[in-house]
């Protein structure tokens, strides 16, 4: 018999209706033992998810504004506590919610506040289930540099396997300090990829509100097609160009073991669902694109100077520039006498933008340096691109077509994937224009 790991997402656990429905699943399959969960999400438009609320909460106990801390409070209790009686039996949220409180006034954090979520959802859970409840502050590990530590995973194996079945709070573990430390926002994905390794799981099922990866963002075109299965390369690139149905990050636990990663609806448990595998069966010859995706607010820094080529360490004289101000850059197209960086507009706030644009002057005497901001970057991805003669004529000409003016462009070296940047007003448009071309 394998073992299954499940990870329920922010709407798998906004209220408790949706709980019961996740612990019916849950209850399913008995191969279903592990079940790492996030912090309650939306239950409508225009809701606030719990995590929201966390920060709130923390912020105005760093204002020392009381109104609003107790104001935070307030909201988070009430939904809480409405999600313990529309389960209907006691789950000891009034105790929990109190000393969640008492630790926040004694200094305990801005992560450990923002983490209370998950804590306490998987609290309700592990109660819904009745089975045991295991902190990811046990086995869930974080070095100095605050980069996931190769110890959780057999701290996570030691730790686990006392229990049969358990669930655990996703979105957080132990820094070096010995405080809690929490991923970046939809870490929850990664938990649940630590957790499947951890027992070497033979599947991790991630349940969200959506029946899996569809070649396009749904609300850019209109039923777009369905994958059935994928890579965990080409995860990686759709999900880290902004086809959010799971964190870009999660696959390196589980890739790393062959575990494949199954995608499911809460809503639709009955649908199949999309696969993630180390190598995808799908019949590239039925679509040589898998699908594409965009993120919006890039700026693209290029620099020109004559001979470029022959300067050495010219590169690392400009990388140093943004390394010194803890900037990371997303792509870095190149000529001979010519380099581009993009970078995202959060690094770029408050003259940062102008700060580093002077540096690289001083510190590699450009001929020419400009700055192209709010771009969008739009990947058209999939392993059969690089086997088909045309492809990329048939992605610009659809560019084109639709009057589109391609600022940058930019391929990786796996050949499976062509990046190209425009206007962040024409985002949308390019992702409809390169879908239709390969899915019409």
């Amino acid at each position: 018999m394998g073992i299954k790991v499940c990870k329920f997402g922010g709407t798998s656990m906004a209220d408790g209706n949706v709980i019961l429905s996740a612990a019916k699943i849950v209850n399913a399959d008995e191969e279903r033992r592990y079940v790492v969960v996030s912090a309650p999400g939306k239950r409508f438009s225009g809701d606030i998810k719990v995590t929201d609320l966390l920060y709130q909460w923390s912020d105005a106990f760093e204002a020392n504004d009381t109104k609003s801390f107790e104001d935070a409070f307030e909201k988070i209790s009430v939904r809480f506590l409405n999600i313990e009686r529309e389960i209907g039996k006691p789950l000891g949220v009034e105790k929990a919610l109190a000393e969640m409180k008492k630790a926040v006034l004694d200094g305990a954090g801005r992560d450990y506040c923002a983490s209370r979520g998950e804590f306490l959802a998987a609290k309700i859970m592990a109660e819904v289930l009745e089975v045991p409840f295991v902190d990811a502050t046990e086995f869930v590990r974080f070095d100095k540099e605050g980069v996931l530590s190769e110890e959780t995973f057999t701290l996570g194996a030691k730790v686990l396997s006392k229990y049969p079945r358990a669930v655990i709070p996703g979105f957080y573990g132990l820094g070096a300090d010995g405080k809690v430390k929490t991923f970046s926002r939809g870490g929850g994905d990664i938990s649940g990829s630590i957790v499947a390794r951890s027992v070497m799981a033979s599947l991790y099922e991630n349940w969200t509100d959506v029946s899996g990866f569809y070649a396009c963002d749904p609300r850019i075109v209109n039923s777009p097609k369905w994958i059935s299965e994928l890579s965990y390369q080409e995860l990686r690139e759709l999900s880290y160009m902004g086809a959010n149905v799971l964190h870009s990050e999660s696959i390196f636990p589980v890739r790393s073991a062959g575990i494949p990663i199954r995608i499911c609806n809460t809503f639709r448990p009955e649908d199949a669902g999309t696969y993630i595998v180390k190598t995808s069966k799908r019949d590239v010859s039925e679509n040589v694109v898998t699908g594409v995706a965009g993120r919006k607010d890039f700026t693209v820094i290029s620099l020109e100077k004559s001979m470029m080529n022959s300067e050495v360490g010219f590169v690392k004289k400009v990388l140093a520039v943004i390394d010194r101000h803890g900037i990371s850059f997303e792509h870095l197209p190149s000529g001979v006498d010519t380099m581009s960086l993009v970078i995202d507009n959060a690094y770029l706030k408050n003259g940062a933008l102008q700060t580093i644009m002077e540096e690289m002057k001083e510190a590699v005497r450009p001929d020419r340096i400009y700055a192209h901001e709010n771009i969008a970057l739009v990947a058209t991805v999939g392993h059969g691109m690089a086997k088909n003669v045309g492809t990329s004529a048939r992605l610009f000409n659809a560019i084109s077509e639709a009057g589109i003016n391609v600022i940058m462009i930019d391929q990786g070296s796996s050949e499976m994937n062509i990046i190209v940047g425009v206007e962040n007003d024409d985002c949308a448009a390019c992702i409809s224009a390169i879908y239709n071309e390969f899915f019409k």
